[in-house]
């Protein structure tokens, strides 16, 4: 979590640096921070993000799963000692199949040899692959979070009451939570499945009452102006990052040096590489960090990782490490991302400039133009959810899933006065 902390902060910082060294060119106080630094920063963030992938996290899951080669005797000595005989075993593994991979695609003497130099250009191919794994990652699940992020802080902030009568709800839900008790007290020990049916009916009873509560006890600002502004604000910062990218797609097609690849312009320090100078450099960071929380929300969104999601008293060592190799992949291609989509200009340092298929002119370009696509289809499909059911009633096809209703009205059972209430 650390290494992926510093992943995501390594752009924002470094875009931060390079405008107080133009504002401050000569001041004493800010000396250390200077181009060597910000170097050496990218490098350990490539290095330990190499060595958590590789080495940390799989000695971890073997660890886990080891007991010991029979015949010795069990303990830690034993786990230890078959962690890492298949730790070496799984290096030597993917190291023939990169080998291999690299040299059927290059096709050269070079590639060939590349098996005696790990450091150079092993580890670097490596570490390049795993970030396009990334940034596809990115892909599907950034431009997701970004039309979830309006359902998450709508659950999470409190919505305007309109035509509510909140108190009627709340009595309405008390009721039903009292007929829910007296029914669970009057019930024998032998009906032990329907006690399980109505412990979690009245849990949910409770919760939506909890709810309703804290609606009724926030105050006027709180439900007037924080929820509007919110959505507001989040509205304008993806409608910004659709148009960054669509200004990069542009860019790329009529300027080569709108490509990812390379660190050839000016160093730290030296230009500002925003257009609106210390303004245009925080609306960066702003950006960076949404798209960072955007694609966290998307990536357990998607039905794929939902399993993945971590729960209270019910998450595993295995799934733990599984999470956390998860963000650090996703935050370790998030300055790829954001330098190839064009959310920023800074260039990309250390071993994060020398990834291969950041020099292809198609990949960037198919990248930018999938990621301004999805995002658009997520939104539209985001706001137009409520027009497109009330168009189905309209026009009657809503029947068609008359045999899911049915058999959810089957599962649904009346509440315990006899009345069924929607609130």
């Amino acid at each position: 979590i650390a290494i992926s902390a510093g992943a995501v902060l390594l752009l924002p910082f470094s875009i931060i640096s390079n405008e107080i060294l133009l504002s401050f060119p000569q001041n004493y106080y800010i000396q250390w921070l200077n181009g060597s630094l910000i170097h050496g920063l990218w490098n350990l963030a490539s290095l330990f993000s190499n060595l958590c992938l590789f080495v940390l996290m799989p000695f971890a899951f073997f660890f886990l799963e080891s007991e010991g080669f029979a015949g010795l005797k069990k303990g830690i000595r034993a786990r230890i000692l078959e962690t890492l005989v298949m730790l070496i075993l799984l290096g030597l593994l993917i190291l023939g199949i990169v080998w291999v991979a690299s040299a059927l695609i290059d096709n050269d003497a070079t590639s060939m040899e590349s098996l005696y130099d790990l450091w150079e250009f092993y580890l670097p191919y490596l570490y390049s692959c795993i970030s396009l794994m990334g940034c596809l990652l990115l892909l599907l699940c950034t431009p997701v979070g970004l039309s979830r992020m309006f359902t998450v802080m709508g659950q999470l902030l409190v919505k305007p009451t309109i035509l509510e009568d909140l108190d009627e709800q709340i009595y309405i839900i008390t009721l039903e939570e009292e007929a829910i008790q007296r029914r669970l007290n009057g019930m024998s020990s032998a009906m032990e499945f329907n006690t399980v049916e109505l412990r979690q009916e009245l849990e949910n009873v409770k919760s939506m009452k909890t709810k309703l509560e804290r609606r009724k006890k926030a105050s006027a600002w709180e439900r007037n102006l924080v929820y509007p502004a919110v959505m507001i604000l989040l509205l304008i910062e993806t409608s910004i990052s659709v148009l960054l990218v669509a200004c990069n797609i542009l860019c790329l097609l009529i300027d080569e040096t709108a490509m990812p690849k390379g660190s050839g312009g000016p160093g730290i320090g030296s230009a500002s590489l925003s257009t609106f100078g210390f303004v245009g450099a925080a609306l960066e960071i702003i950006l960076i960090f949404y798209l960072m929380v955007s694609s966290v929300v998307g990536f357990y969104s998607l039905r794929f990782f939902g399993n993945f999601t971590p729960r209270k008293d019910d998450t595993t060592m295995t799934k733990i490490i599984g999470n956390c190799v998860s963000i650090l992949v996703l935050s370790s291609a998030l300055p790829v991302m954001s330098r190839t989509l064009g959310i920023t200009r800074f260039d990309l340092l250390g071993d994060f400039g020398r990834f291969n298929w950041l020099g292809n002119f198609y990949i960037v370009l198919s990248y930018n133009l999938l990621f301004a696509i999805m995002t658009t289809l997520c939104l539209v499909r985001k706001f137009t959810s409520a027009v497109r059911e009330e168009l189905f009633k309209a026009l009657g096809l809503d029947k068609l899933h008359l045999s899911n209703n049915a058999r959810d009205s089957e599962t649904t059972k009346p509440s315990a006065n006899g009345h069924q209430k929607t609130l």
